[in-house]
């Protein structure tokens, strides 16, 4: 669907990479590394989303890192759709509502970083959740988003001691 409204697949990934954790930043030949293409495609991009303010840069010793801009109009906006490009919402949604004492929900792997997967990796952070329904949910939700979806739940002693160095981006609390 974003790729019928945005044409440039560069675009695409760096607002992924950008906007669905807004702490990441990155350098060109780093993101040349990741989305295995040119360095002069993906500086054209950077340029534009920099020049509408989208992106802010920052030099550090003889690299120039990029990130979101979190104070532009448009940010929460852009990370909602994402959000629905991926189909975060849904899951969200479904998952919270009905499975138990849920105290937190948050994406690992590759989305946890920016990088587009067809597998969305979720840690689930409760105690005496329903894992039945956990998996009727996902199962379903995999359906509706057309990707693989993992999960791994753990109490919230358990992700301090496995997840605390990996990263991770928080996508619900109660």
């Amino acid at each position: 669907m974003l790729d019928s409204i945005i044409t440039s697949k560069t675009r695409i990934k760096l607002l992924l990479k950008f906007f669905l954790n807004s702490q990441t930043k990155s350098y060109l030949r780093n993101l040349e590394q990741e989305f295995g293409e040119s360095s002069n495609a993906i500086r054209v991009e950077l340029n534009r989303l920099e020049e509408a303010g989208l992106l802010e840069s920052e030099v550090i010793g003889n690299r120039r890192y990029f990130s979101a801009n979190q104070k532009h109009p448009l940010f929460f906006d852009i990370n909602n759709i994402l959000k629905k490009f991926v189909g975060i919402d849904q899951l969200i949604d479904k998952v919270t509502s009905k499975i138990g004492n849920l105290q937190a929900a948050y994406m690992t792997g590759d989305f946890a970083v920016g990088r587009d997967s067809g597998i969305i990796d979720l840690v689930l952070v409760g105690d005496q959740l329903d894992t039945q329904y956990i998996t009727l949910l996902v199962t379903k939700a995999e359906e509706l988003i057309k990707r693989k979806i993992r999960y791994l739940i753990l109490t919230q002693q358990q992700m301090a001691e496995h997840f605390g160095h990996q990263p991770s981006l928080l996508i619900w609390e109660k």
